[in-house]
Parts: C-alpha cells; structure tokens; sequence
C-alpha cells in the first residue's frame, strides 16, 4: 500500500505530526459549521484519516481529540449562529435557501430536546442545522454543551473506526484479497452513486415540479401552433400534469444525453477512449472470490430471470382487466427489444477482446432491464403515497447497476454499451410513461402487483443464478496463449523472456515467479503427494468465511487464491512447515506460450506462509516476507528424479526452478 500519493501523505504525516491534527480538526470543524457541512465530504475524509491510524502513521487518541474538538467548535459556531439571529435566521441568506433542513432540525429538536443534539450527529445533512435551531430556540448553554461535547466525541470514535479497523486489517487481507475488497467497494460506491442520483433527482423534481409546469404552460400562451400539443399534455386542473412535466423533461434531458454518445462514437469509429480505461481497470480486478459473485449477478438480465415476472405481471393485469396497462406492458417490452435489435445492427462497434457472441451496441440485456423495471415504476409509483413513491426507482436503479457492474467485470461490453443501453431504456420508458399517464386515469391495489413482480423476479434470480455460474465463467476464460518457444531454447535461455514476477501494484504483493514446468502437471502432483503435499481446491465464499471461525484448525483453514493476469492459479498445493502455524505453498499459473510441441508451459511462485490473526476473530495465512528460498527447496528435494535446473535471473533476484514433467531429458547439441 505504500506507493504514490500515499507515500507523501506518509511522509508529511511523520515530518508534521501536529500539523496533521490540525488538518483533522479543520475536517470535523467545517463538517459542523451550518451550511458547509452539507458540502464538506467528511466521511470519505474521516474514512482516510482512520485508515492512516490503522496502519500507524498516525496516533490514534491523538486522531480522535482532534476530530472531537473540531466537531464540538463548529456545533458551537452553528449555536452562535442561530441564537444570534433567532428566528430571522430563516430569512437570511444563505441559510434561507435551505428552509426544509432547518424545519427538519427544528422537529428533530423539539421532538427530543438535548437527546436531539446527540441524534442529529448522525443523520446526514441535517447535522450541521439542529445546533443552529437550538440556539435558535435559546437553547440554554449550560444544557447545549456537555450534550454537544458527548455528540461530538462518540461522533468522532464512530466516523473513525471503519477506517481504523480497515487499516489494522489491511496489508494482511490485501496480500491475498485486495482485489475481492476492490470489487466490493467498487459496487458499494456504485450503489451509494444510484441511491443519491435517484433519490436526489427525484426530491428535485418533486420540490420544482410545479415551477416547471407554469413555465410550459407561460411557453404555450406564446406559442400557440407548437403550445396545443404540449398544453394537452400539460392542464394545470390536471392532478398528473405535474408527473407528465417531469417525465417530459427528463425524456428531454436524456435523449440528448443518447444521441450525444451516438454521435461521440460514430465520429471516433469505435469506442471511446474511456472505454479502454474501464475494461483495463475492470479486467485488472477480476479474482476467483469475486468471479463467481459477479457470474451470478451477470445472470439478471437473461430470459430466464426476466420472462416470469413479465408473464406474471402480463397475466395479473388481464385477469384484473386492465387491458391498457397490459397492452403497455407488453409495448414495453417489445418494442424496447426491437429498438435495441436496430440499433445495434445500425452502430458498427468492435467488441471487447473479452466478449463472446452476442454482445454488442446498445447492451439488450441492459435496455431490457432498464425498461422492464422503469416502467413497472412508472406504472405502480402513481399509487403510492407521497415520499414512497421514489423506493421503485431505486429499486430499478440498483438492479440495472447490479447487472451493469457485473457485464462490465467480465469485459462482455464496452462502457458506452452500459450507458447506451442504460440510457435507450430510459428514453423509451419515459415516452410510454407519459402516453400511459395521459390517458390512463384509474387507479388499482397496487400491492398485490408489486408483491408478484418483485418475488418472482427474486425467486426466479434465486433459482437461475446458481446454475448459470459455471457457464459464465466458462464464457469469459481468457484466450489461449498464441506465442510459440521452441523448448530447447527455454530449457536454455528464453526462461528469462517469462514474467519475473506478478503484476500487482503494490511492490509486496509482486512475489517472484520462481518456477516454470514444462509438460502436464499430473507427474507433479503425484510426486509432490507421496511427499506430504496437499492440493487445495479453489477457495469459494463457504471456505473463507471459515477464517472467521476462531476454532477451525489451521490444518482446515484455506489459503486464499491469487491472480496472474486475472487468471486463478490452475493448481494450489500446500504441504505443512517447520511448525504447525507455518506452510510450504505452490501456486501454478498457465505461463503466456506455448511449447513448440503443443505441451503447456506453466510458471509459478513458491511461498512459506504463516497463520496470523491481524484482528481478534480473523486470521488468515499470510506470506512471510523474503522466504520463498525455503519453500523452492523443498519443493526441489520432494521432485527430486525430475530433469530440473535452477539458475539466477540476469538481474538479480531469486533464482528461477525449472522443471521437466515429460520425463524425456532435453537434447543437447
């Protein structure tokens, strides 16, 4: 972890200890302060800072008083603010531009008094503004202090630990599950993004909805000929003209957004540069504890998942006899399929190296996603009460994310087939949303629907999901080398031309590649058995989480893989140490040729790992630092009768084991 711009921050940490205090009291300080604290992004900051004390650049009581006072000082400038002004506040800018979030720390306040100040630490934008009201409300100081000062210090501890905890655990669980913790904070990013895009977005509209609809109907008063057509989509006595002008709007918004990534792609003639930049960073990512996870949510967008709660709800709506909703429905569908179908065999765009048949610009699977559940959205929202009516459209939103992360994982699209099919969906969506809400005025029990749409779906997610796996991840194994070595010359010379080492970013996790085999590895696994070597099948997500189970002995406890090349090792065997806690491992990787005699070339890394518990609870088997001369060892005296050779890489550096599994000794000239 020690690389690039953490390094400086490393390095000014230790040269300016009390300096970097201050910084934390700043953090805290503006996070506090009414209205800059909606803007100040200080858990992420906080997340940082936390993460530094866990891995011991910084002191942590240290870290936690500074992070405490600021808090505490700005809760106390916000007090000031407020019962200065009192009750004017409302009308002074820039505090009146947020009239709801002082309304909300009011109840929040008058609903439970001093506890408020302790409860208002933790909701979200309304922080910074329930201090305000209460010294608003001429809270007395003697009351408003030891509350904020409690409200601070445990607001302090709590932002911090998540980092903390993270950093403790970091160098152990990166050194073999970085890329899995990656993934996982990739997608929760992403669904975080969704959430706030979507809800957000939605209040927006909501809270300028009416504004939007007396500006169309002011544009139809002066355009009569072009107004007629949006004035009857627009009645201001209508109840659902506010909806059909968001609806509008949006369709607007996005239709250019779509016909912009058109235009961008078209005129580059394939595509973007951005999406070169996604499918590395995605395909660096790919690792044996996340393939399967992202092989299963890869899965939502096929027939299988969708056709039961589109059949379902189909059946529901005509048995209930809502022949217009049905007859949406089903346009919907169709003509979305259809849309995408044209599309893509309009827009000429090269494939990912990645991807198999099928894929293509805009992502099918992704339109019909968007579409299927956008409109149902569309269709049951207009039945909910109030602030309830945006949960479906985040419902959609998730999914689509879901399904988009995992398709972008495996490389089966570009970026912009993601986006394009996002954003087709959308517009297609919105388009039959505004002619449904125009003409459909009745409204039905919604409940029973959204109960048949959503089960189905899951169980059907839940039944098909595991049975897909092994056939997505049989679709996106990498390609077979192409480069051919003679093995005579590898034997004596091109060794050197292999990987040294892995590709990893951090210099302790690019372990030596210090064994190369020529042949099938079945010879290799039977010797190393008679030996007292173990192979370890891959480890899954039942296996590692054994690592929780302080009482699992170590003999049971997995070594969790590692990627070459977002490849998993092809064979993991382990053989017991010097002591219980300790192991001799081999992992075997596919090497990047091919013999000239068709047989495979492999490389590999030896390692002596050790069982350590970085937090109480967890442990996990760990590499020991500069000992893989011990584990090469032993793997030479256990293969001994094999043709081998060993010699030091021109540039120094652990010298490289190279093994015939052919049992036919190399020619010599």
């Amino acid at each position: 972890m020690q690389n690039g711009w953490l390094d400086h921050i490393v390095a000014w940490i230790g040269a300016n200890p009390v300096a970097a205090g201050g910084v934390i009291f700043l953090i805290a300080f503006c996070d506090a302060v009414i209205v800059l604290g909606i803007v100040v992004p200080a858990l992420p900051l906080l997340f940082a800072v936390g993460t530094l004390i866990g891995l011991g650049h910084l002191d942590g009581p240290y870290a936690l008083l500074c992070a405490a006072a600021g808090a505490f000082v700005g809760d106390a400038i916000s007090y000031w603010v407020g019962y200065r002004w009192g009750p004017t506040l409302r009308q002074r800018w820039p505090f009146s531009r947020y009239p709801q979030l002082i309304d909300r720390g009011e109840r929040m306040f008058r609903r439970h008094g001093s506890k408020g100040i302790l409860i208002a630490r933790y909701v979200g934008a309304v922080r910074p503004f329930v201090p305000a009201v209460a010294g608003m409300l001429r809270m007395p100081l003697k009351r408003y202090a030891p509350a904020s000062a409690i409200a601070a210090l445990t607001w302090a501890g709590l932002f911090l630990a998540p980092g903390w905890i993270f950093g403790a655990s970091y160098d152990a669980v990166a050194a073999v599950a970085d890329r899995l913790a990656l993934v996982l904070l990739a997608l929760a990013v992403l669904l975080a993004l969704v959430w706030a895009g979507v809800l957000y977005t939605y209040r927006w509209f909501a809270g300028h909805a009416d504004r939007i609809l007396a500006r169309a109907l002011k544009w139809t008063h002066k355009h009569p000929r072009l107004g007629r057509y949006a004035d009857s989509l627009i009645q201001p006595h209508r109840p659902e003209s506010a909806s059909l002008a968001m609806l509008a709007v949006c369709m607007i918004a996005i239709g250019w957004a779509s016909f912009a990534l058109i235009a961008a792609m078209l005129a580059r003639g394939g595509p973007l540069a951005l999406d070169y930049q996604a499918q590395a960073t995605m395909f660096a990512l790919r690792n044996p504890l996340a393939d399967r996870l992202m092989a299963a949510l890869a899965s939502l967008g096929d027939p299988q998942v969708l056709l039961p709660p589109l059949l379902l709800t189909t059946a529901w709506l005509l048995w209930r006899r809502r022949y217009a909703a049905a007859l949406h429905w089903i346009a919907a569908v169709a003509f979305g399929l259809v849309f995408t179908t044209i599309i893509g065999l309009s827009v000429d765009m090269p494939k990912p190296p990645t991807a198999t048949g099928g894929f293509g610009f805009p992502s099918i699977p992704i339109t019909l996603l968007t579409i299927v559940f956008g409109f149902f959205a569309v269709l049951i929202a207009r039945e909910l009460p109030g602030k309830q009516r945006v949960w479906p459209y985040l419902v959609a939103g998730f999914a689509v994310a879901l399904l988009g992360f995992a398709r972008l994982y495996f490389g089966a699209h570009w970026l912009s087939d993601i986006v394009g099919g996002m954003l087709f969906g959308i517009v297609w969506l919105l388009i039959l949303g505004i002619a449904y809400r125009r003409h459909i005025k009745r409204s039905f029990w919604m409940r029973p629907l959204a109960a048949i749409f959503y089960i189905s779906f899951a169980v059907a997610a839940l039944w098909h999901a595991p049975r897909s796996v092994d056939d997505v991840l049989d679709r996106f194994v990498a390609a077979p080398p192409t480069q051919v070595m003679d093995r005579i010359a590898w034997w004596d010379e091109e060794w050197v031309l292999l990987p040294a080492q892995r590709d990893e970013r951090a210099a302790d996790r690019r372990w030596p590649l210090d064994v190369q085999i020529a042949g099938p590895l079945d010879l290799v696994q039977l010797k190393l058995h008679s030996r007292g070597w173990q192979t370890q099948s891959q480890a899954d997500w039942v296996s590692t989480l054994g690592l929780l189970d302080p009482q699992r002995p170590l003999a049971r406890q997995p070594v969790l893989p590692a990627t070459l090349a977002a490849e998993a090792e092809t064979l993991l065997m382990r053989r017991t140490g010097s002591s219980p806690d300790t192991l001799h491992v081999l992992r075997i990787w596919r090497a990047p040729v091919l013999l000239e005699d068709g047989q495979p070339l492999w490389m590999g890394t030896t390692q002596t790992l050790r069982f350590k518990r970085p937090i109480r609870g967890f442990g996990l088997w760990m590499p020991e630092p500069n000992a893989g001369a011990a584990a090469r060892e032993r793997l030479r005296a256990d293969l001994e009768g094999l043709p081998m050779a060993e010699s030091d890489r021109p540039r120094g550096g652990p010298g490289v084991l190279r093994i015939r599994s052919d049992i036919v000794e190399p020619r010599r000239d």
